[in-house]
């Protein structure tokens, strides 16, 4: 079987490549995705230690987070896709568009 170690050392490095990819790039795109990879290492972490400890707590929280994953999913591409239509720039730093 998988070590205790291998799914931390695992999901915690998913994890950081993600928020790396989240603070670096400036394209809503890539760090929409980033958001996902954050989501799936927590969901991988969470699968296996409830495998580990035998219980379908940690399956059920993984589903949980999927169901809003799908939710941020299309609220997210749809914010994205109202600015580049309004905007044809995709640069996180000039997006005032959707102030009131």
């Amino acid at each position: 079987t998988v070590g205790h170690q291998f799914v931390l050392l695992i999901s915690s490095s998913i994890f950081c490549i993600g928020a790396v990819g989240f603070l670096i790039r400036k394209n809503p795109l890539i760090m929409f995705m980033s958001v996902e990879l954050m989501l799936n290492s927590v969901n991988f972490l969470l699968i296996g230690y409830s495998n580990f400890l035998k219980s379908m707590d940690g399956q059920i929280f993984a589903l949980m987070i999927m169901t809003v994953a799908a939710a941020e999913v299309v609220v997210g591409l749809a914010i994205i896709l109202t600015i580049f239509r309004t905007r044809h720039d995709m640069d996180v730093d000039h997006i005032n568009v959707l102030k009131g």
